[in-house]
């Protein structure tokens, strides 16, 4: 009986030992069997890179996307595997690995919009960098939405999301009325905005369109400053593709580059919401992602707080120096979302981090990432701008980081940008959180210029009336262009501002001039001096960082007799975007204005986009028509 026991537990001890050789063998080759493939994903119609472009292994949740350069790196199981391309506006594409390593992937445009909605989570796992290029190494869970059965524009309510009002600048009377005054802005929120809407099969909101913040979100090829200013000013005028008979003013400021080494060091407090609404991947794991990229770029000489609030606020990692990533990004990943939005007390906090923790000379900034959906303490926009107003004083900059959908507040964050001398971006998905913190690294936190003025001083000779296309809510008064005492705009490293005047010429007949009656007691003088040729002088004034005396710098513009067509590609790609606001906003200025034409003007303008974005704004526009055509065929 013994040895029949002893025998049994060798016997069991030896199929054990069998099971677990089994296991090893079996995990051995199941790692020696994964194979490593990469490629490029390209547009068939026109061969451009395609960024943002989902790359899945069929049947798992193994996935990446393709970064700006539409390059893509995967792991997956075995040469059997199925790799599935999908982007929206696009065929999706299957391919089998086979024996290959290397693809390079045409996706065509979809012939049938909106099959189906691709929606992406993203479960934040770092950045890695390959080569000069960043690849994203994340988790990816795909799941898909059928189409309606009859196309609708309601995926979700934009009812809740809050826009400023808008009232479209008119035409202005260039003899009695010739000086035009506003403050720059560098904000491109609304761009990615519009774009989350048409994405999302919606056409945005009217008010959600400013025609400022997406001329803003390009770059365009002006020159760098050479002088003792630290910006360069370009102007050009010619036709109006909208309006013939009409011109265009089109005025850019290039801010000059300023290598990373050379940059001051940085005091950033990361400002994050927490609360329970941003629990969505979309919202609270994409900040982390988000800010993980900007903690990649940071220096031993930068610092890094962050505080947090939901119900509550708190500090959860008190400055730290920008070598410390690990420990940065540790406090990052602790991160949940849960709670109400005690916003306003949140930032009360962040400001007296920032504050305490202060560098003389350094760049002195707090980063908000939130839906702006404020609930508890200090709510109420008028009074979180007050406040927001007095600790711009101290020296510390606000920038503020949109996020999420259905609730979005984009009024609030648009006036606490305002208010806290700063900037605001909304950020969508991975690859607006790539162009936020590492293309436009130097702009998005280093201001080289505050209180930036312009004032255009038309010529009435040449110039009947003009109207400024978009800025509204940055309009000021004539005499204020020379009080310093009055806020403007900031612009920052490498930053470019374009903005787009609409010119009817002297002697016009035009339904839309100014209405007005001559004054019986005023007569009007016109200049005797020879400006045959000027159509107008630009005029601008700036503060250098931490001054309080403004300093201004003027640039008469000529009419060259341009075409449209003879312009340069900054001029015809800006008007088509312009164009495309109008379309949106079906604003009473729009003319002749129709997608087909934005569509081919932009197909003209595209040899100078370094990152695809250009590309992506002509599917943006294709996108917005096929959804124009769904609806009208309903």
């Amino acid at each position: 009986m013994k040895k029949m026991y002893l025998f049994k537990k060798r016997l069991s001890g030896e199929f054990k030992a069998f099971i677990l050789i089994i296991a090893i063998c079996t995990l051995s080759f199941s790692v020696y069997s994964q194979v490593m493939v990469s490629g490029v994903i390209r547009d068939a119609t026109d061969n451009y890179p395609l960024p943002g472009v989902n790359i899945l292994e069929k049947g798992t949740k193994n996935g990446v996307i393709s970064n700006i350069d539409g390059e893509f790196e995967l792991t997956v199981a075995s040469t059997s595997s199925v790799l599935q391309f999908s982007f929206i506006g696009y065929e999706t594409q299957e391919i089998i690995v086979g024996n290959r390593r290397t693809f390079d992937i045409k996706l065509s445009p979809a012939t049938t919009l909106f099959e189906e909605v691709i929606t992406v989570g993203y479960g934040g796992r770092g950045i890695r960098r390959n080569r000069s290029k960043a690849v994203y190494d994340m988790e990816v869970s795909a799941f898909y939405i059928p189409a309606p059965q009859q196309p609708s524009h309601t995926y979700f309510n934009p009812s809740v999301e809050t826009y400023s009002l808008i009232n479209e600048n008119g035409f202005s009377d260039a003899l009695t009325n010739p000086l035009s005054t506003f403050s720059i802005s560098v904000d491109n929120a609304s761009y990615a905005n519009v774009r989350r809407f048409i994405n999302n099969g919606q056409m945005p909101p009217p008010d959600a369109v400013r025609i400022e913040e997406m001329l803003n979100y390009f770059t365009y090829e002006y020159a760098q400053p050479k002088g003792e200013h630290p910006f360069a000013v370009t102007a050009e005028y010619a036709d109006c593709p909208w309006q013939p008979e009409h011109k265009l003013l089109h005025i850019g400021l290039q801010g000059k580059d300023i290598p990373l080494d050379d940059l001051p060091p940085s005091n950033l407090v990361f400002l994050i919401d927490v609360s329970g609404s941003m629990a969505p991947a979309n919202r609270l794991p994409l900040v982390k992602t988000a800010f993980k990229m900007l903690v990649n770029n940071l220096r031993e000489t930068d610092r890094v707080s962050i505080v947090v609030y939901a119900s509550q606020v708190g500090v959860v990692l008190p400055s730290t120096p920008g070598s410390e990533k690990e420990k940065i990004n540790r406090a990052i990943d602790g991160l949940v979302a849960r709670g109400s939005t005690a916003g306003g007390d949140g930032i009360q906090k962040a400001y007296e981090v920032a504050v305490k923790n202060f560098i003389p000379g350094g760049n002195n900034r707090v980063i908000l990432a939130t839906d702006g959906d404020f609930n508890v303490g200090i709510s109420n926009e008028n009074e979180l701008k007050r406040f927001i107003e007095t600790k711009r004083e101290t020296g510390v900059y606000l920038t503020c980081l949109g996020f999420g959908m259905g609730n979005f507040k984009d009024s609030r964050m648009e006036i606490l940008s305002r208010a806290g001398n700063g900037n605001y971006a909304y950020i969508d998905n991975i690859q607006e959180a790539q162009k936020v913190f590492i293309q436009e690294f130097g702009g998005t936190l280093f201001t080289i210029a505050d209180d930036v003025k312009l004032q255009i001083d038309f010529n009435p000779a040449k110039v009947q009336a003009y109207r400024l296309i978009g800025y509204e809510n940055r309009m000021l008064n004539a005499e204020d262009f020379k009080d310093d005492t009055k806020d403007a705009g900031e612009i920052g490293a490498g930053h470019t501002v374009t903005a787009i005047y609409e010119i009817i010429p002297a002697g016009l007949k035009s339904e839309h001039l100014p209405q007005t009656d001559a004054s019986v007691y005023q007569r009007v003088r016109q200049t005797t001096r020879n400006h045959s040729h000027e159509v107008a002088t630009v005029r601008i004034r700036y503060k250098n960082p931490g001054e309080d005396k403004s300093l201004e710098l003027r640039h008469p513009v000529e009419d060259r007799n341009l075409t449209f067509n003879r312009a340069s590609e900054n001029f015809r790609f800006s008007a088509a975007v312009a164009m495309f606001g109008m379309h949106l906003r079906n604003s009473d200025f729009k003319g002749k204005t129709n997608l087909k034409e934005i569509s081919e003007i932009t197909k003209n303008a595209r040899k100078y986009d370094p990152y695809g974005y250009r590309g992506e704004f002509l599917r943006m526009v294709e996108t917005a028509g096929s959804i124009e055509n769904l609806s009208q065929n309903r």
